[in-house]
């Protein structure tokens, strides 16, 4: 008989473990049902997410925990929309990281104890075409070896109208039992995104250059690109480092470290902060056509 992944249910919602071999030490948990979120990643049973409101918030507000996909649209946005309770605002009352969770349920279409492939697709769940009118797919592929997690994205068009790829991750990142003041950051930006007051891209950008060091007392909440041939962010602490490589797909990262968490999040994003309305280096899809992207949580 073959081996199936393992489940377990969370705030009502059905979750599916991926585990490694006892020498890897590496466990993941998803949850399909809620938009495919990673809800935990341990180390030697260490949890490694910042976990923040948990998965009943995320499903609720959007309040963003985990590893959480944001689609259609990642980050903040200017843009016109038909009101409608499926989207969350920010403090200035603009739409942010796409739609609610519960417009996004995913269809598991394979598993093992090591990998699931589950897909999204607007023509059973037509509730997001309200505010994103664009017929597509979204499936997701979680794959967990001794050394770490890969997450691989396919959007893809159907219909007759072309899809426009703005999604991103925000996976949390936390090393327990270190003092956030102790994390070790590497940063390989080269080029910073210049945002207003309200975290939205002026149009302007500007060399720089992040000192790799303790984050100390720095907060983070920026906008990047130009991140070299093979980007890999890090931070190090208590012995071991968790790097979040983009694989392909992603050519922007927005960086996130509030004073009032102890939680960085290296965000791999497919387009800049409001390119559905400013068109800055928009990728869209024809129909029949897809776009992919892929990225990987290393554990060291």
């Amino acid at each position: 008989m073959a081996a199936t992944v393992a489940t377990r249910v969370i705030d009502g919602f059905e979750a599916l473990t991926l585990g490694t071999s006892a020498g890897g030490g590496i466990e993941a948990a998803f949850v399909p049902g809620a938009g495919m979120v990673g809800c935990s990643l341990r180390h030697r049973g260490d949890e490694l997410l910042g976990q923040r409101g948990g998965l009943g918030a995320y499903v609720a507000e959007r309040k963003t925990f985990g590893i959480p996909l944001l689609h259609p649209w990642a980050n903040r946005l200017v843009r016109p929309l038909p009101a409608s309770d499926l989207i969350p605002h920010d403090e200035h009352g603009l739409p942010i990281h796409g739609v609610l969770p519960r417009v996004l349920p995913f269809e598991v279409t394979e598993s093992s104890p090591r990998s699931v492939r589950a897909e999204f697709d607007t023509h059973d769940h037509p509730a997001v075409l309200e505010v994103f009118p664009h017929p597509h797919a979204v499936t997701v592929v979680a794959a967990l070896d001794d050394e770490g997690l890969e997450i691989r994205t396919t959007l893809r068009a159907h219909g007759r109208r072309s899809c426009p790829v703005s999604f991103g991750y925000h996976p949390y990142l936390c090393l327990p039992d270190v003092p956030r003041a102790e994390w070790s950051i590497d940063v390989p930006a080269r080029t910073r995104i210049v945002l207003d007051e309200r975290s939205i891209p002026t149009g302007d950008r500007e060399p720089v250059s992040v000192a790799p060091g303790p984050l100390g007392s720095r907060t983070f909440d920026d906008g990047y690109t130009d991140l070299g041939a093979a980007p890999r962010f890090t931070v190090s602490g208590g012995g071991r480092t968790l790097a979040v490589e983009f694989l392909e797909g992603y050519e922007y990262a927005q960086v996130y470290a509030p004073a009032e968490h102890d939680l960085i999040a290296y965000e791999p994003m497919t387009a800049p902060t409001n390119a559905l309305a400013s068109g800055d280096d928009l990728q869209v899809v024809r129909p029949g056509e897809s776009y992919t992207a892929a990225f990987r949580i290393a554990v060291v």
